[in-house]
């Protein structure tokens, strides 16, 4: 029987099921999981977006546990990493970017305290034995990808500890040593043969890899300075920029000029500049070809060291001379007393590609007692000649693997298009994954998982109140001595309110918003997760496809998609 409803009155309950007003709908809400631009930032793979959604219910093991299905060195990248992550967050564009790798450290550092256990894994005796050389960051994590996917792996590597340059070249100011020693041992204890001590080109060759392992992936780094003169002219007791620092990582202690210019604009410099200063150095000036990171300067012309190192070597001391080349040598005899400078811009040629020019009459003195070029380094040759060629670098497709030798791959440094450690440790997964990839004998390369990243422009920033971001406290730089560590880490409060700050981007952050504003009662609430990963489901009998719930959706996970 029907119901009656006059003006004033009330409809008995349940009746509104009677109209199926899904009919009425042109258009159709619906989940789509967008990839947040921190993820797609992220040089090493992690998903800041979901582990920080963790660390805001303080659920910090789980958010730590998923760090490390990407990356499972978070202690050190949290502390060395130049986290694009943090240049592409969508949140920068409303107030303060989320300090995602102080984050990042916060969970490496108590997992590291709380001795959490990696995630299990098995692997057969008779499973196919895949050779890692080179125990820096890209061989460590390929190695522990390799073991999660059911491989026996074995680790080489030349020196009598695993780190690379992780333990000789970045100072305990920025990555203390008891860091790196816990962290690698722990990683190094997930089912990796390691094989300290073993040096390719004298202890074992290529070819007897290639003959013993199913795979082989070459993650030797850049061990060779790269040579350096002007017009022919070097001093007679000049110095490299990596083999100084690697020398006062060794003994503690470093030569003390009265003035040193370093060339060069990388990490490699700033460091060595910083530790030059920190250790008594009077005056240390760098000569960079581009301009000191700030508003303003293009991305292609900034130098390409971690920002926040250049910022803290100028609270130290350290004169930076942007855009400048050095054009001559003063020597007195074969020994260096000066420089002369000129300034350098990139100009386009007369093909149109960009070449940097010195500009007559900007030339100027700098009087110095050393001068050290720190310009990058280049693969060390011994034991793979042959594959090298005559060029610096190895020369590989975009999964990592040799051209003409399916089982052959490398990644790190020693590719040359990489030069920090988050891009090792990423090409190590990469790697990883494509050598599954190859010797389950699956058709095709391996899937790339994510979306275009989600634009600010498709959140809803009216739900959301502008608040800081915590400012890291540092030692003053009078108090700095190079060995302790300048910054220090996250409180539970202010690492628990950097979740509360994100902006969910692309996934839904259980607002309830789509659930309390729908007008048709359209969206169900589940007491469980959902297939997609949310706690709602759409009755789309009764939507009427009006696009509220898309509308007031803050993190844009909800999109109207057209009937078909």
């Amino acid at each position: 029987m029907g119901v009656k409803v006059t003006r004033g009155s009330f409809a008995r309950p349940g009746t509104s099921l009677q109209f199926d007003t899904g009919s009425w709908r042109v258009q159709r809400p619906q989940h789509r999981h967008a990839t947040a631009p921190c993820h797609a930032a992220c040089p090493a793979g992690e998903d800041a977006q979901a582990y920080l959604a963790l660390v805001e219910q303080e659920r910090f093991r789980e958010a730590w546990e998923t760090i490390v299905a990407a990356n499972p060195m978070p202690a050190i990248t949290g502390r060395v990493c130049h986290h694009p992550c943090e240049t592409a967050c969508n949140r920068g564009g409303y107030d303060e970017t989320i300090a995602i790798h102080h984050v990042e450290r916060y969970l490496g550092d108590m997992a590291l305290a709380e001795d959490w256990a990696y995630p299990p894994v098995q692997v057969s005796g008779n499973a196919p034995e895949v050779a890692v050389v080179g125990a820096g960051p890209a061989g460590c994590s390929s190695a522990w990808h390799l073991v999660r996917r059911g491989y026996r792996v074995q680790l080489f590597e030349a020196l009598s500890e695993a780190g690379g340059l992780l333990r000789s070249a970045i100072p305990p100011y920025r990555l203390p040593a008891e860091v790196v020693e816990k962290e690698l041992g722990r990683l190094l204890e997930q089912g990796i043969r390691f094989m300290p001590g073993q040096r390719l080109g004298r202890d074992f060759s290529l070819d007897e890899l290639q003959a013993s392992f199913s795979a082989v992936f070459l993650g030797i780094g850049t061990q060779r300075g790269r040579e350096w003169s002007i017009d022919g002219a070097t001093p007679r007791d000049l110095h490299i920029g990596l083999s100084l620092l690697k020398e006062w990582m060794d003994v503690g202690a470093i030569p003390t000029w009265s003035s040193v210019a370093i060339v060069g604009a990388g990490n490699t410099a700033i460091d060595l500049a910083r530790v030059l200063k920190l250790s008594g150095v009077p005056e240390v000036h760098i000569i960079s070809h581009k301009a000191i990171p700030g508003p303003g300067v293009p991305p292609e012309d900034a130098m390409p060291a971690i920002r926040r190192e250049i910022e803290q070597g100028l609270e130290e001391g350290v004169i930076i001379h942007e855009h400048r080349g050095v054009q001559r040598l003063i020597l007195r005899g074969e020994q260096v007393i000066g420089l002369e400078l000129v300034h350098m811009k990139k100009l386009p040629d007369a093909s149109g590609r960009l070449q940097r020019v010195a500009f007559e009459g900007t030339e100027s003195m700098l009087h110095v007692e050393q001068v050290i070029p720190a310009i990058g380094q280049i693969v060390e040759p011994e034991g793979i000649r042959a594959l090298l060629g005559q060029r610096s670098y190895f020369r590989v497709d975009d999964r990592g693997c040799f051209p003409d030798q399916p089982a052959l791959f490398s990644g790190g440094d020693a590719r040359g298009d990489r030069g920090t450690v988050s891009e090792a440790i990423g090409d190590g997964r990469r790697v990883a994954l494509a050598i599954d990839h190859l010797l389950r004998q699956e058709a095709g390369d391996p899937p790339e998982n994510g979306t275009d990243p989600i634009p600010l422009e498709q959140l809803n920033l009216n739900y959301f109140e502008p608040t800081e971001r915590p400012e890291m406290q540092l030692l003053d730089a009078d108090k700095r001595s190079g060995f302790a560590e300048i910054e220090s880490g996250l409180t539970t409060k202010q690492a628990t309110g950097e979740g509360v700050r994100c902006f969910s981007c692309g996934n839904c952050l259980a607002c309830d918003n789509c659930w309390t504003l729908c007008p048709d009662v359209a969206v169900l609430k589940t007491r469980e997760i959902a297939a997609d990963g949310s706690h709602y489901m759409f009755d789309y009998d009764y939507c009427k496809g009006c696009g509220l719930c898309a509308r007031e959706c803050p993190s844009g996970y909800i999109v109207m998609q057209d009937e078909t």
